[in-house]
């Protein structure tokens, strides 16, 4: 296994963001940054530490894996007004590109886009980047590998996207198949670690193997509770990339970050996760996006509310009509009135549960109408939450059936852990 770690010994950066006007709270309205929390004054994420790979990417041929989260925050003393910090924020595309020691040559863009703007599950195409002119490669249309003519002409890749730590997140495919094809073809990886905002803990069940697709790709938990510098190093480390192959990596540390740490992402990691609560409650409602029952797609609260035509009107007091907007061009049930509940004022732990998708199922007044039952299970990573669920199991029970699994990937991912 090759992989390298740059450890902490930068200088303390502080990385402030503003706060944008919305009707929700801490809105991470697209590429503009979020209201931060508070150890994120002293956390530095792997992209700001410059002075650790700069000096790893003069006189070579670079690609970048990035999205809009892939920002270089700088921090300078005004000379005249030494006790004021300007800070300024640049794309990593934007940064190196600007850097004339430095050859960015294309950027391969992931589900969502380079810009970050297209639809879950939407086929990004390539293109070319309006700003610096360098051409853009989709891993999430015909090809979600890169391909060895497109990586001929480079030298090393640099992956840096945000990821929120939930196996149905597609990054962390994206991760595999790059890792993947620069081991095929000889190209070392750098990655620039960042902070999983739901990394302080694990749970769900493991997918299981037969189960497999771009949703899912590896036997991990639901919730897996790595970055994504731990997580590349298990994928080496397991032999998870075709024939066995190792992909060379460089990881730049996230500094004075924990697996306790209380990160807020400060900008959205994709359309449908526009703040604090979202990414709270991504794990847990992103089960109904293997069911008929909307997640809050096509209103200003996705992945903080859910409901239904089909949700008992007369038991739930809340109701809402999704509409085409940004992210979500054909929410389900778009423009018809759905039943069911609000929690984006609702105070929620940094866990998993299956609560909601079981209160959805009881109060449903056609159960018949809740599963898409293979993309549930494609969801899920089994066929047995499905089934554990219509069997009225209690949710003590369905988690008790899944902890041996956890215990033995508990123990694997100890071997990969870079931080407390």
């Amino acid at each position: 296994m090759c992989f390298k770690v740059f450890k902490n010994t930068a200088l303390l950066f502080v990385f402030i963001a503003i706060s944008c006007g919305s009707n929700t709270k801490n809105d991470l309205s697209n590429n503009e940054p979020q209201k931060q929390a508070k150890d994120n004054e002293h956390i530095v994420v792997g992209t700001n530490r410059t002075e650790l790979y700069l000096p790893l990417l003069q006189g070579r041929r670079i690609g970048i894996v990035a999205n809009q989260t892939s920002i270089v925050t700088h921090s300078l003393q005004k000379v005249d007004h030494p006790e004021i910090i300007e800070e300024t924020n640049y794309h990593l595309v934007d940064y190196l590109n600007s850097n004339k020691s430095v050859n960015v040559v294309k950027v391969f863009s992931p589900e969502h886009g380079f810009r970050g703007k297209a639809d879950a599950g939407e086929l990004v195409k390539d293109g070319k980047d309006t700003k610096t002119g360098l051409p853009i490669l989709s891993l999430h249309g015909k090809h979600k590998k890169p391909t060895k003519q497109q990586l001929k002409d480079l030298d090393i890749m640099i992956f840096d996207i945000q990821d929120v730590g939930v196996r149905f997140y597609t990054y962390i495919s994206t991760l595999h198949y790059v890792m993947e094809a620069c081991a095929e073809n000889n190209i070392p990886l750098l990655i620039l670690d960042r902070p999983n905002p739901n990394g302080n803990y694990i749970d769900g069940p493991v997918l299981e193997t037969k189960h497999r697709s771009f949703l899912g790709m590896h036997p991990v938990p639901l919730v897996h509770g790595m970055t994504i510098g731990e997580y590349a190093k298990m994928i080496n480390g397991e032999a998870w990339l075709s024939d066995g192959v190792t992909c060379d990596i460089t990881i730049i540390e996230i500094k004075n970050y924990t697996h306790k740490s209380t990160y807020s992402i400060p900008i959205r990691p994709s359309p449908n996760l526009p703040n604090d609560q979202s990414i709270t409650l991504y794990p847990s409602l992103g089960l109904f996006e293997g069911t008929n029952i909307n997640a809050g797609r096509g209103s200003e609260f996705q992945f903080q509310r859910y409901g239904a035509p089909f949700l008992d009107e007369n038991y739930y007091k809340f109701s809402y009509t999704p509409t085409a907007n940004f992210g979500s061009k054909y929410p389900k049930h778009e423009n018809t009135i759905c039943y069911g509940v609000d929690l984006s004022e609702t105070k929620v732990d940094r866990s998993f549960t299956l609560s909601y998708i079981m209160d959805a199922y009881k109060n449903a007044t056609d159960k018949s109408k809740v599963f898409n039952t293979s993309n549930f299970t494609t969801h899920a990573g089994t066929e047995k939450l499905q089934k554990q669920i219509q069997a009225g199991l209690t949710e003590a029970e369905i988690k008790l059936s899944w902890q041996e699994d956890l215990k033995t990937y508990k123990k694997m991912r100890s071997q990969y852990m870079i931080y407390d």
